[in-house]
C-alpha cells in the first residue's frame, strides 16, 4: 500500500493552462495555433461583440477551462459565466488592438511563448495523453504487485480508559476469564465500543507508535499483559488474527497507477527530445542548475554516482489534460 502512496505523490500533475479573465479563469492560455483554430462549418454563432462573432466553439474551449472554483457550478451556470468571461475578453481585446498593445517586440515574444506552450500541450494530448491504454494502466499494476514485499496486518480490538489503574483492571478481568469484547462494549471510551472494540485489520504505520508497537507484538488470541499508554489514553489491546494483507485491487488505485504510466511516459518523451536537439544556456550557473535538475535519477550533474535513497529525484511533470 504504500508503494501506492508514493507513486501517487509523484504523479500528481502540474496545474493547467487557463484563459485570463478577472471575473472567470485562473491564467493566461495561447492563442490558436496556426491553422488549428479553423471554424468548422458547422460551428454556431452564439454571439457578436463589435461586429466579431463568438462560436460555440470558442465556448467549449473557454468552459473547459474555468477556474476549478466554477466547476461546482450547474452546467448551464457553467456555461453563463464562461460566456461571461468570453465577453470580456473580447471587449478588452478590442481595446487593447486600438491601443497599439497587439504590436511590438515584447507582445510579439508573448505571442510566441504561448504559441509553444500551446503546441506543447497538443503534442501531450495526442502523443501520451491520448496513447495510454487500459493494457498498459493494468500491466504497470500487475507489475507493482508482484515487485511489493509481503505485508503483514493484524485484526485487533481496543479498550481504551483515561486511567492506568482502570486499564489494570480490566486486565485483571480478562485474566480471570472475562469477555474481551464485552469488556469493550462496556468500557471503552472510543467509538469502536459499539462493535466490542474492533478495529478490523491494520498493518503498520496505520495506528500511533505504542499501540501499533504492542498490536504487532501479539499472536492471535493474546491481549497485553500491561496497560499500554498513547497521547489518546490508556488501551487494552487483544489481537483476533494476523495474515498477509492483500494488495489493493485494481479499481482502486487504476487512476493513480494510470498517472504513474502519464508521467513516465511524458518524461520518456521529452528524454527523446532534448537528445534530438542541442540545448544551449548562456549563464554558467543557470546551466549547471539545470543540468542538476536534468540529471538521470542516482547521476549527479557531476557524473559521480549519487547516494541511494529512499526519495525519489525531482522531475518535471506532465501539464494537466485539457
Amino acid at each position: 500500500m504504500k508503494r501506492y502512496l508514493s507513486l501517487a505523490l509523484l504523479a500528481a500533475l502540474s496545474a493547467g493552462t487557463a484563459l485570463s479573465s478577472p471575473a472567470a479563469f485562473a491564467q493566461t492560455e495561447a492563442p490558436a495555433v496556426e491553422g488549428e483554430a479553423a471554424t468548422p462549418a458547422a460551428d454556431t454563432v452564439i454571439a457578436t461583440v463589435g461586429g466579431q462573432d463568438i462560436y460555440e466553439s470558442e465556448l467549449e474551449y473557454a468552459m473547459s477551462d474555468l477556474d476549478p472554483q466554477f466547476e461546482q457550478l450547474p452546467p448551464e451556470q457553467r456555461r453563463v459565466a464562461a460566456l461571461a468571461a468570453l465577453i470580456d475578453i473580447k471587449l478588452l481585446a478590442r481595446q487593447a488592438e486600438d491601443a497599439g498593445l497587439g504590436e511590438g517586440e515584447e507582445f510579439q515574444r508573448r505571442i510566441d511563448f504561448l504559441r509553444d506552450r500551446a503546441l506543447h500541450n497538443a503534442y501531450f494530448q495526442e502523443e501520451i495523453l491520448n496513447g495510454i491504454t487500459e493494457e498498459q494502466v493494468r500491466a504497470r499494476y500487475d507489475q507493482e504487485v508482484a515487485a511489493m514485499d509481503p505485508a503483514e496486518e493484524v485484526n485487533a480490538r481496543h479498550i481504551l480508559v483515561e486511567s492506568e489503574e482502570e486499564a489494570v483492571a480490566l486486565i485483571e478481568q480478562l485474566d480471570g476469564g472475562a469477555d474481551f469484547a464485552e469488556l469493550a462494549t462496556e468500557n471503552s471510551t472510543d467509538g469502536s465500543a459499539a462493535n466490542g472494540g474492533d478495529l478490523g485489520y491494520f498493518q503498520q504505520g496505520q495506528m500511533v507508535p505504542p499501540f501499533e508497537e504492542a498490536a504487532f507484538a501479539l499472536e492471535p488470541g493474546a491481549y497485553t499483559a500491561e496497560p499500554v499508554q498513547s497521547q489518546f489514553g490508556w488501551h487494552v489491546i487483544k489481537v483476533e488474527d494476523r495474515r498477509d494483507a492483500e494488495p489493493p485491487a485494481f479499481e482502486q488505485v487504476a487512476t493513480q497507477v494510470r498517472q504513474v504510466v502519464l508521467r513516465e511516459r511524458y518524461l520518456e518523451v521529452l528524454e527523446n527530445a532534448r537528445g534530438s536537439g542541442d540545448v544551449e544556456i548562456a549563464d554558467p550557473a543557470l546551466a549547471e542548475a539545470y543540468a542538476a535538475a536534468n540529471a538521470p535519477a542516482g547521476e549527479p550533474a557531476g557524473g559521480e554516482e549519487a547516494p541511494a535513497t529512499e526519495e525519489a529525484p525531482a522531475a518535471e511533470e506532465a501539464p494537466a489534460a485539457q
